[in-house]
């Protein structure tokens, strides 16, 4: 590893997709496509597809997972924290609509909505695999939101 301070020039300009790895593929598909991804590519070499949401918001879902009975996320429900990537988070119009599609749907939503600092609401909710999903509907910067 090199100890140079030298800047990065070539810096992330956006944020492509995020992979999620499932243990079913068609109970994953069909759960990401009620949150209004669609599937427009599969990557047979990968195990994995692409899902696009019409805005343009982009997931990998990956099939090798194996399938777990309690649904526990090893990076959120143990007691030993390892390091690892969480969650997505996804933003959202409105919190309070899509929170009365999730209970129209049966969707369990494990925590919130809660305003996280000055900027956001949030809620979450798992996938079948227990995988963490946030949402979040962003709030004016101008108003003075207190944290709940």
């Amino acid at each position: 590893m090199s100890t140079s301070s030298e800047a990065n020039s070539q810096s992330a300009l956006a944020y492509d997709h995020v992979g999620i790895r499932v243990s079913d593929r068609q109970e994953a598909i069909t759960f990401y496509e009620r949150l209004g991804f669609r599937e427009t590519y599969r990557i047979p070499e990968g195990e994995a597809n692409e899902m696009v949401t019409p805005a343009g918001v982009r997931i990998n879902l990956i099939f090798n997972g194996a399938k777990i009975k309690d649904r526990k996320n090893l990076l959120l429900d143990e007691m030993i924290k390892r390091p690892g990537i969480t969650h997505p988070a996804f933003i959202i119009q409105d919190i309070k609509e899509f929170q009365n599609w999730l209970f129209r749907e049966g969707i369990e939503i494990t925590e919130g909505p809660k305003n996280l600092g000055p900027r956001r609401i949030a809620l979450f909710i798992r996938d079948p695999d227990g995988n963490v999903l946030e949402f979040n509907q962003l709030l004016s910067e101008e108003t003075n939101h207190e944290a709940i």
